[in-house]
């Protein structure tokens, strides 16, 4: 069925409006970069298959916006601007397909209100690609399953490569789209086919370059995703309560009333599973939520973690409630739209209302202060030409990067075993006998000094923010590196 544009044209209103509205928040807000996007444009400037903790999507992009709109906040944070709108009309497609175009409509909406896409709209994050990647990967295959032929079969695999290149949790869309294959009588057939493995073939095909990337430098990636994740680890076992830090997580990340909706439709499950459109957004909900969540139960998993859910919960949600329970879901809906709205103006409220800002009650502590602290520095680090500017600090490298045109840096890591991005890029090994400048938060430096001829304490620099938050750094200038 050809979607109607009788609701596209109101969610395409939607859509702008909030992206606008969310392009005058961020400079409104007066904030930097958070870390991870410091760090990602850093990527971005070195093109490069794979990087420490993510697949290289985010920095190709970040990339492809600055090259045209330049370096500003804007520029880097476009990407997730623009993607996750185009993942709301996809959901409006996805919708229209397997139920009407109102569910197509409100599953939009209701993706673009989520508390998560809220958040995380005003930062550019790998999430963004991923989620798009998941939602075209679903609508090609259920495109497929419908369709004789190899067009929408090789369209899906290429979406699963380049959700794969953005980040590793799309692997978790094979096992849930193998489960829908085998579930499904008519479906079925399909496994006997070339389509479907040629599909996955040209998926890993296209991640191929990350996996070379991590064999030439002893898999950087998947150490970190192992390290993050406890595979292995010796404090791996049952942890109640961060299972349950989890679940409150995925409440709040689609919003109060939506997750309450959600999680009375999944307690409804085996009866919503005797209908073939239900049981497919179920199959790619409930493996993805319940391993991560087994995950949490036995280790540590982010709240973003099973993130790809709500693709499917989006739609579920309006497909079940839009008729029985429409109040709720509206209700649901404005909640979300309000909270961001009270979020992106807690500043403004907090102003109003006379309260002072805190490390304790603003959310946007971590991206603030970096300009004045690099801008701060500066002086210090052209008085020192010909210095190598080190630090072991992934957060401050990303951010005085960002800033100033530092010609000449690494970080300081005699230990080996690269735990940032720059470790892997940079090295003191074959710098003996240079001069450093390094900047870091301890005022004692005792135990790098002595691996230099000579140490000089230049002092530090205090960029105050609140007045219980402020950001500290100590500057030396350290002459004659003997060597690790």
């Amino acid at each position: 069925m050809s979607p109607s544009r009788s609701c596209l044209g109101p969610l395409a209103l939607i859509a702008a409006v909030l992206t606008a509205y969310r392009l005058w928040v961020i400079p409104h807000l007066g904030i930097d970069l958070y870390v991870d996007e410091a760090y990602y444009w850093g990527w971005s400037q070195d093109l490069a298959w794979g990087y420490y903790s993510k697949p290289p999507v985010i920095a190709a992009l970040i990339a492809a916006s600055t090259t045209v709109l330049g370096n500003g906040l804007i520029a880097i944070k476009l990407p997730s601007l623009l993607l996750y709108p185009a993942t709301a009309f996809v959901l409006y497609a996805l919708g229209t397909r397997m139920y009407t175009e109102r569910v197509g409509f409100w599953a939009g909406v209701a993706f673009l209100s989520m508390p998560l896409v809220a958040a995380l709209g005003l930062f550019v994050s790998t999430d963004a690609p991923l989620l798009l990647c998941w939602s075209l990967a679903l609508l090609f295959l259920l495109r497929a399953l419908e369709r004789e032929g190899w067009g929408n079969w090789l369209a899906c695999g290429a979406v699963i490569g380049v959700g794969l290149m953005s980040k590793y949790t799309m692997a978790a869309f094979l096992p849930s789209a193998l489960l829908l294959l085998a579930l499904d009588p008519w479906h079925r057939r399909w496994l006997a086919r070339p389509q479907p493995w040629i599909a996955v073939l040209l998926a890993f095909a296209l991640l191929a370059p990350n996996l070379y990337w991590n064999w030439s430098l002893d898999f950087p990636t998947f150490r970190h995703t192992a390290e993050i994740t406890r595979v292995g680890h010796g404090e791996r076992g049952l942890h109640p309560g961060q299972l349950g830090e989890f679940i409150g997580a995925q409440w709040l990340s689609i919003g109060p009333i939506l997750g309450l909706l959600l999680g009375w439709a999944l307690l409804r499950s085996r009866r919503l599973w005797a209908e073939r459109a239900h049981r497919t957004l179920l199959t790619f909900i409930l493996p993805l939520l319940g391993l991560v969540s087994l995950q949490a139960l036995t280790g540590r998993a982010n709240g973003n973690w099973a993130a790809p859910v709500f693709v499917a919960a989006c739609l579920l949600l309006p497909a079940v409630f839009l008729a029985e329970r429409r109040r709720w879901l509206l209700a649901g809906i404005a909640f979300n739209l309000v909270a961001a709205m009270a979020v992106y103006h807690w500043p403004d409220i907090a102003r109003a209302t006379g309260t002072a800002l805190t490390a304790k009650n603003d959310p946007y502590k971590r991206a603030r202060g970096w300009t004045r602290l690099a801008d701060a520095l500066k002086p210090m680090i052209d008085a020192h030409p010909g210095y190598v500017v080190v630090t072991e600090d992934r957060e401050l490298m990303a951010h005085l990067r960002y800033r100033l045109p530092i010609p000449e840096y690494a970080t300081w890591h005699p230990a080996g075993t690269p735990v940032s991005h720059y470790d892997l890029v940079t090295t003191l090994r074959d710098k003996r006998g240079r001069n450093v400048l390094y900047i870091g938060r301890r005022p004692d430096i005792t135990p790098i000094a002595e691996r230099f001829e000579g140490s000089t304490p230049l002092g530090k620099v205090v960029v105050p923010i609140h007045k219980d938050f402020q950001r500290e750094v100590h500057v030396f200038a350290l002459e004659g590196f003997k060597g690790y």
